[in-house]
């Protein structure tokens, strides 16, 4: 029931990313370019989605199981570190090149867009990098 759940939540994700425009990176770079034709309509998908994941956060909040009976997980850190701000301007940097997230980039993906697929070989290579130099830091550490 719970991977019937996760394909069918997925499978909206994907939907509501295409129907929004979210997946088209030309749309992503017309929200983003403030200085030429800017495209306001992606600020209307970002702010319902906003309202609707507060919300839900909320309500998660006060529960200790999920639906499905399983434990809820979520984030118990508030801290704002140099490093959620650097990985947060990185993000924001690759999307305004690209056009593409991680999310939107895999529906393209699914699309058989040739950009995508580029973006997301270079994104898995630069998750492949980050876990490596993690172990390498955590290795050091307990040397």
């Amino acid at each position: 029931m719970v991977i019937l759940v996760a394909l069918l939540s997925g499978l909206l994700f994907g939907v509501g990313l295409m129907v929004s425009g979210m997946a088209n990176p030309a749309k992503v770079l017309g929200f983003l370019d403030l200085a030429g034709r800017w495209d306001p309509s992606l600020a209307f998908v970002m702010v319902g989605a906003i309202a609707i994941g507060s919300i839900a956060f909320l309500l998660a909040r006060r529960r200790a199981k999920s639906l499905l009976g399983l434990p809820m997980q979520l984030p118990a850190s508030t801290a704002v570190t140099a490093r959620l701000v650097l990985g947060s301007a990185a993000f924001g940097v690759g999307w305004g090149i690209a056009g593409f997230c991680p999310g939107p980039a895999l529906v393209a993906l699914g699309a058989g867009s040739l950009k995508a697929w580029v973006f997301v070989a270079a994104m898995l290579g630069g998750m492949a990098a980050f876990e490596l130099l993690e172990r390498l830091q955590q290795t050091r550490q307990r040397a």
